[in-house]
């Protein structure tokens, strides 16, 4: 397919001066604790999410802003901690003093339409940071309001929500759950379907912890030949979207003995829509996985690392699909955890998408209870270490968060999403799957993704090669649709 640049738009955003949103009844003043997968090093950060919404006919005499900021200071009586500010205690422990302050709420209008955006709503978007307003000394990790949100009326009647998360709070299906509680009031709901459940104790570590799994993705590597640093020089954005025809094109490299696998088979039966009434979940997972594998290898290959260095692929595995964990339904907390696939350059790169695949689905396969109780020892007996960066490449899957899915009265969003193409300090470090349905009626997945401008070029041919066919580069340009690019 042919490559799409989004034309520069540029608008201007009216603000109204920030607030905070109190909750609207007394709640009370205490400290709970985050659990010891909340509080880790690599979790201290904010995550951005924008929602599109455009106007709807039944709402034309209604204002999102009032609806959404009178909802949401409903919402706050039933997810108080919100509405307070993190403190550091004795160990580096995380607490939540439930000061009832309120959540950073702004109220905006812009002079766009919201066609102007064009078809593929998909990040980078233009002036972002005026959609989603980094209200100066409001983004500290420790003291300061633990969520953002910005509500930005456009001229076609539609508006956008953005949203800033304190991550060490809630993971993103947490943040959905918050969200889904807003868009109920916001609706006329006096109760929640979904009572939140804190209990962070369930995510503990052991007395005494014992670290009983081996997890390479807290290894400490010297960063001898400076690969973090190589990703921050001249920084390329882009976003990819992979439909029917891209997804079936990758399965033709799908081994034979992994093929048989039931995992895979479901993709057998694609026409359309990679949605599949029958076996969803399983078909979403084999795409998972399939996407996972053929970005990683085609990353790595691009960034032309020495072909003796090791690399990793961190995996994102919900705890909460764990039978045996018992996670209450309404948990809001972070309940991941990261296994690493790893490799040298050169046997990722020179081996077929296979060899990536089978790293892929063992590193995802290795997640258990143990693994997760192991995850919560290791923080504590180490002082909460980072994610290894160097060589790392870590994605999650957001294709059935449903963020798409939050409806404050004006119908779904017709993006709901990250805000912007990266996530924390380092660029390319970290990546989503995005679902967007396109301007045919078909689900696809959205990729955004960052690499300096020489590696992502290479990137854009190393993966078109795949796309056609070929098993080695070839000159050409991608077959795979770039939708935006700044």
């Amino acid at each position: 397919m042919a490559q799409k640049v989004t034309p520069n738009l540029v608008f201007t955003v009216r603000r109204h001066e920030p607030e905070l949103i109190a909750p609207s009844k007394p709640t009370p003043h205490e400290f709970k604790l985050l659990s010891d997968i909340d509080d880790q090093h690599s979790l201290r950060l904010h995550f951005p999410v924008v929602q599109f919404y455009p106007s709807n006919k039944e709402n034309v005499h209604s204002d999102p802003v009032k609806v959404i900021r009178d909802a949401l200071a409903e919402a706050l009586v039933f997810y108080y901690p919100f509405a307070g500010q993190l403190r550091e205690v004795s160990g580096g422990k995380l607490v939540v003093d439930c000061t009832g302050e309120g959540v950073l709420f702004i109220e905006a209008d812009a002079d766009v339409r919201m066609e102007q955006f064009g078809e593929a709503l998909h990040p980078p978007f233009p002036c972002v940071e005026e959609l989603l307003y980094n209200v100066p000394s409001s983004d500290g990790i420790l003291n300061s309001p633990l969520l953002l949100i910005q509500v930005t009326r456009l001229l076609c009647g539609g508006f956008i929500f953005a949203l800033r998360l304190n991550h060490t709070m809630s993971d993103a299906l947490g943040l959905v759950q918050f969200m889904m509680a807003i868009s109920e009031i916001a609706r006329g709901a006096h109760t929640l379907s979904v009572q939140p459940v804190w209990q962070r104790e369930l995510l503990n570590a052991r007395d005494p912890p014992r670290v009983t799994c081996t997890h390479h993705e807290y290894d400490e590597v010297a960063n001898t030949k400076d690969t973090v640093a190589s990703l921050l020089v001249d920084v390329d954005y882009r976003s990819f979207t992979f439909g029917p025809t891209e997804l079936l094109a990758l399965r033709k490299f799908v081994p034979t003995h992994l093929s048989k696998c039931s995992t895979f088979d479901v993709l057998e039966h694609l026409q359309c829509n990679y949605e599949v009434e029958k076996n969803e979940i399983q078909s979403m997972l084999a795409l998972e996985m399939l996407l996972t594998a053929c970005l990683w290898r085609c990353r790595t290959i691009a960034l032309q690392l020495d072909l003796d260095e090791e690399v990793r692929f961190l995996c994102h595995v919900n705890a909460r699909s764990i039978l045996d964990m018992s996670l209450p339904a309404g948990y809001y907390g972070n309940a991941f955890v990261f296994p690493a696939a790893i490799s040298t350059v050169k046997n990722l790169s020179q081996n077929s998408l296979g060899y990536a695949l089978e790293l892929v689905m063992k590193a995802k396969s290795s997640v258990t209870t143990e693994y997760v109780r192991s995850v919560a020892d290791l923080m504590v007996t180490r002082g909460r270490p980072p994610l290894q960066a160097a060589g790392s490449w870590l994605v999650s899957d957001f294709t059935r968060v449903g963020l798409r899915d939050v409806d404050f009265g004006w119908g779904k969003a017709v993006y709901g999403g990250m805000a912007t193409g990266r996530v924390g300090d380092i660029p390319g470090l970290f990546n989503l799957f995005v679902p967007f349905r396109d301007n045919k009626g078909e689900n696809v997945v959205v990729v955004p993704l960052c690499l300096p401008a020489a590696a992502m070029e290479r990137f854009v041919k190393v993966l078109g090669s795949m796309l056609v066919g070929n098993h080695q580069l070839v000159n050409g340009t991608a077959s795979c649709q770039i939708i935006s690019a700044l």
